[in-house]
């Protein structure tokens, strides 16, 4: 993923099914200079996470 589709995401008004690492996840923000994205899964919300946007995965 890139990181203009990342903010695309975020602030869509629909949730788009996005995974890291084969887990859902919700995407918090983007970090654009760094090119990383502040993620949670969705069954552990307390388990928030810099990661970098190229390892997000978006499903259709």
């Amino acid at each position: 993923m890139d990181k203009l589709r990342a903010q695309e995401i975020i602030t869509s008004p629909t949730m788009i099914n996005v995974t890291y690492n084969g887990a859902p996840i919700y995407i918090q923000n983007v970090d654009k200079k760094n090119e990383t994205a502040r993620i949670y899964p969705l069954d552990d919300p307390n388990n928030e996470q810099n990661v970098p946007i190229s390892s997000l995965k978006e499903h259709g």
